[in-house]
């Protein structure tokens, strides 16, 4: 019989009737719930009609207890498949509510298939979040030599929990399947490591790997600061076990961040002003601005090793939060696993954006396909199928959607074995192409100012919208600091899959500057527009949406030049000394119609997504407004200091 716990949660079952239910679907970096569904009314509902609840108070080896909510096909419900069940886990900061076991959530499961398909289905709080006893530690460092049961980490948590269930959850078939998504997915990884014998199928999903290294607080030095600021007003710490309770959200004074955020000043001020010191989480974040210990003990990529289960990783071309976690955790897993099957799978998807919509369109760009339903139905629950119940065959090594074409591909390898590299080299007068320049000496420069900053996006916004990843770049290519180099109209298709990494030949009258880069595709003039769009003069209401000529943002990727020689240890630029900037952006898989254009532009700038760069060479959170002053930046492309973004070009078919 479960330990339950009846009587200490009937207290909190009135004022959890308006709480959230999160399913391991909001980002760190986020500034709201993501994927968050509503508790069902009191009325009966399917998961209550279906399923049991019992909740546990699970026992770790340290003495700590990890609160537990079960939910359990009734016999009556099932008939025709009367089990015994696979668990199906999802551990998470996010609360497992509704709390009480005559509560029930709207949904059980990654998707609707699941549901329906016979599951035990486990939920658990974290260490030290809401019902959990123990001490919350950001991206637990995972401890590769446990001396004695003190040494807690995650992987030994999702262990303990296994063993537990196997023992205590009657009518299951001794295999565990786990997943989550952003946070949950870092936790999923984390399980995978040394992994339970009853562990036999993984699908760490946008996880959180390497936050400093392109995951949510870090891209290229700089400080993702709009997504960290405003999910650290939420993301509060806790001192000890509690239900969520409801919670007022923080108040900009303003829609527009841009401003918000430019009045603000230095991480530092924003800190002491607006959170008053009170959330260390987040203070941590901002005061760790190099490659240190904090982040590298985080970084969970080197510790994946021991993997016994199957790995089904799961990432969003266009995820504004955890782009590059997906890979890492991909390369690591099959490089210290080789005989582990481990599959790729990358989608035209935001952040989770494949788990509850269709996937057909993001912003204004269309997919042709409804990318997200076929991931749900087709992959994801194939999977699970086939390493929990035996069913179905296994997937690829990668299994990855074609943006442009609009195709999926299963693939033996990623990236593709057939790709191979090629720059895209910029010339005067804004020219690109694949071949390099002989000039003897061209450059080009413009001006950063910290006090006016290049945005983000071209539309007033109170946080950041999931859609800038494929936003139209026009808004930007006519700033006189953001420099443009862009193709000849394209003769044949050109397709890219696979890392794209930018080098620069930079100089600037400051000692520190960013680069801003961004791959972009140029629709055709004669592109068509949306039907039913309004034309003319007599425009009355929104502005209508003109495809022609778009420019839709591909890939941007900042790097802050005082990291260009080493993350831990930055150096100052040498005014007017020309030094290369070299770094890379996280795969792609597109392809260039015919007719499009490559565009690319360059930046140092862009703002609230990153923080801005003093362009003096200091300690940027806490940097004196004096500091903050207008740099002039060259871009060189001759022929002895070229610059470009080199690509994987797959060959033409």
């Amino acid at each position: 019989m479960p330990i339950a716990l009846r009587g200490a949660l009937a207290s909190f079952r009135c004022l959890l009737a308006a709480s959230l239910i999160i399913t391991g679907s909001i980002a760190l970096g986020s500034s709201a719930a993501l994927q968050a569904q509503q508790i069902d009314p009191p009325q009966e509902s399917f998961v209550k009609s279906h399923y049991t609840k019992y909740e546990y108070r699970i026992p770790m080896r340290d003495g700590k207890h990890l609160f537990t909510a079960v939910y359990v096909p009734k016999a009556s419900a099932f008939a025709a498949d009367p089990g015994p069940y696979p668990f199906m886990m999802d551990r998470t900061p996010y609360s497992v509510g509704p709390y009480g076991e005559d509560q029930y959530p709207a949904r059980l499961g990654p998707s609707d298939e699941f549901e329906k398909g016979g599951y035990i289905f486990v939920y658990q709080d974290v260490r030290g979040r809401w019902m959990s006893e123990g001490d919350f530690v950001e991206m637990h460092p995972h401890i590769d030599d446990k001396k004695s049961p003190q040494d807690v980490d995650d992987a030994s948590d999702t262990y303990d929990t296994i063993d537990y269930l196997l023992k205590h959850v009657p009518n299951n078939n001794g295999k565990v399947g786990i997943w989550g998504i952003s946070y949950p997915g870092f936790y999923t990884s984390a399980s995978m490591i040394d992994s339970h014998p009853a562990l036999v199928a993984a699908s760490p999903q946008a996880p959180m790997t390497d936050l400093f290294q392109g995951d949510d607080a870090y891209h290229g030095g700089t400080f993702m600061l709009s997504a960290n600021f405003g999910f650290y007003t939420f993301f509060m710490p806790q001192t000890e076990p509690q239900t969520p309770h409801p919670t007022v959200n923080f108040d900009f004074g303003t829609p527009d961040t841009y401003k918000f955020y430019l009045n603000a000043g230095n991480l530092e001020n924003l800190d002491k002003q607006y959170l008053k010191g009170g959330n260390w989480l987040y203070t941590d974040q901002a005061k760790h601005d190099t490659y240190d210990s904090y982040w590298k003990a985080r970084d969970l990529s080197p510790h994946m090793k021991n993997v016994k289960c199957a790995v089904l990783v799961v990432g969003g071309w266009y995820d504004a939060e955890d782009l590059s976690g997906p890979y890492k955790t991909f390369y690591a897993t099959s490089k210290f696993n080789p005989e582990t099957p481990t599959t790729l799978v990358e989608g035209p998807w935001v952040h989770g954006g494949w788990a509850r919509s269709d996937g057909s369109h993001l912003g204004d760009v269309q997919f042709n396909a409804k990318t997200a339903d076929y991931f749900r139905s087709n992959i994801q629950f194939p999977f699970f199928e086939h390493y929990l119940k035996g069913k179905g065959a296994a997937q690829p090594k990668a299994v990855v959607f074609e943006t442009g074409a609009n195709v999926w591909h299963n693939l033996d390898s990623w990236p593709p074995k057939a790709a191979s590299p090629k720059t895209l080299y910029f010339h005067a007068n804004g020219k690109l192409s694949f071949d390099p320049p002989t000039e003897a000496a061209s450059v080009d420069s413009y001006v950063s100012d910290p006090a006016h900053p290049v945005p983000f996006v071209g539309y007033t916004t109170d946080g950041v919208p999931q859609r800038y990843m494929v936003d139209d770049q026009r808004f930007a290519s006519y700033r006189p600091d953001v420099l443009v180099y862009q193709s000849e109209i394209l003769t044949e298709d050109v397709t890219i899959a696979g890392p794209i990494s930018p080098k620069l030949k930079i100089a600037s009258t400051g000692t520190d500057s960013d680069f801003d880069v961004k791959l972009i595709d140029v629709y055709p003039e004669n592109y068509p527009d949306p039907d039913d769009q309004a034309r003319g003069k007599r425009i009355l209401d929104a502005p209508p949406l003109h495809m022609g000529g778009y420019q839709q943002l591909l890939r941007g990727e900042p790097m802050r030049a005082k990291f260009r020689n080493s993350w831990e240890r930055p150096e100052a630029l040498v005014p007017g000394k020309m030094t290369e900037v070299d770094f890379t952006m996280p795969d792609l898989y597109h392809t260039f119609r015919a007719g499009h254009r490559i565009m690319v532009q360059v930046q140092s700038s862009w703002f609230p997504l990153t923080d801005r760069n003093p362009q003096t060479f200091t300690d940027i959170p806490s940097a004196k407004p004096e500091q903050f002053v207008k740099a002039t930046e060259q871009v060189f492309h001759q022929k002895d200091a070229a610059s470009g973004v080199e690509v994987l070009v797959l060959p033409k078919p």
